[in-house]
């Protein structure tokens, strides 16, 4: 049986396209960005083009636009910034936030550096929109509130222009961790109050390794890593050209078929849940799947029983990729942060399916299948 893939959430299949834009700054063009002759003028170009061409498509001008080695290095850069360059001594966030959000926030208030406030959940998995008002209400410093714009592992969505207009309401500034939503959901940055947001190559058939920071022309910050001038400045390092390159290429080939693989993996999404629901008993969903919520992620739960324990490994035996959260904790015994948020049931299993344009209805066909052969 061939491989069926549903952990898109984690990470996607290189677009072959993608993999085209990058070859010839793997081969020929090897040259350092910082280099004056030909081989690093050649470099800088193919940065700088890159960098126009995501300011572009999200409605940011280049000068904001900043490239990283992925959502957890721009994440890290934003919120140490906030703290030490523009004065934020008062966080709020939300439990449900990545890892890379919530171990940097551990970090910043243990350290004596920033206090941190987290906003009441929705029975939903939404966020209370009321209480996030109150914190602000209530706040006597300068705050950074740092809400991700969807879940990664129950796919709920933040109306992020809302919460935006709150933040500039009560003079906050505003992060969103957008790395689940940059190459799957339109952005215009010019016309959103939001003032950094982050996204990752690999989540929408870009390479992994290269990821970007959006940071607003009307603030000023340091970088996270000391050395050299590159990024402007703001992050040290020579550039991972191909990456870059190829983070360009997959954004284009997103947004240029934004409309066609949304229809098609919503389709995919929701043949799961109506067949899930038809063949198992007392199947539940986490978070607001037929509400706000991103088109490729589908978190479900099933009842505990002896069999439903070992879901995730005995579904990997039959060459089915599916995870119980997120992949930054897959090795943690401790079970879904997100999940136990919510105050689930402790007698369900909770395990994530996410899709993308190259699956099928017969892999869905097939996943039910093996899940009632196994349970």
């Amino acid at each position: 049986m061939e491989r069926i893939y549903f952990d898109n959430a984690a990470t996607t299949a290189l677009d072959p396209e993608v993999l085209d834009s990058m070859m010839p700054y793997l081969t020929k063009h090897f040259g350092n960005p910082s280099s004056i002759y030909s081989y690093g003028r050649e470099t800088r170009m193919a940065v700088e083009m890159a960098r126009k061409q995501t300011a572009k498509i999200l409605n940011a001008s280049p000068g904001e636009i900043f490239f990283t080695s992925g959502g957890t290095e721009s994440i890290n850069t934003i919120l140490k910034a906030a703290v030490r360059d523009l004065g934020c001594t008062h966080i709020i966030s939300s439990p449900i936030e990545h890892h890379a959000t919530t171990h940097t926030l551990e970090f910043l208030a243990d350290t004596g550096k920033a206090n941190v406030d987290y906003v009441k959940l929705l029975p939903s998995g939404h966020l209370d929109l009321d209480d996030l008002e109150k914190l602000l209400q209530n706040s006597k410093d300068k705050t950074l509130v740092a809400l991700m714009h969807a879940n990664n592992e129950i796919g709920n969505m933040l109306d992020i222009h809302e919460v935006g207009n709150l933040c500039r309401k009560y003079n906050a500034i505003f992060f969103s961790d957008t790395v689940q939503t940059v190459g799957h959901f339109p952005f215009d940055l010019k016309n959103t109050p939001v003032d950094f947001i982050t996204g990752a190559g690999h989540k929408f058939h870009g390479p992994k390794g290269v990821g970007m920071m959006y940071v607003n022309e009307n603030l000023k910050i340091k970088p996270l890593i000391s050395g050299g001038a590159q990024e402007r400045a703001l992050r040290a390092g020579t550039e991972n050209i191909y990456g870059i390159v190829g983070f360009a290429k997959a954004l284009e080939l997103a947004t240029k078929n934004y409309e066609q693989d949304k229809s098609y993996i919503c389709g995919i999404r929701n043949y799961m849940m109506d067949q899930l629901t038809k063949n198992f008993d007392h199947i539940t969903f986490n978070g607001d799947p037929q509400g706000r919520c991103l088109y490729t992620v589908l978190n479900v739960n099933f009842p505990r029983t002896e069999k439903t324990e070992m879901i995730l490994m005995n579904l990997d035996i039959h060459h089915i990729c599916a995870s119980g959260g997120s992949a930054c904790s897959s090795g943690a015994e401790a079970g879904s942060h997100v999940i136990h948020a919510l105050n689930p049931d402790p007698g369900n299993i909770p395990v994530r399916f996410s899709f993308c344009k190259h699956n099928t209805k017969e892999e869905v066909d097939a996943v039910i299948g093996v899940l009632k052969e196994i349970l």
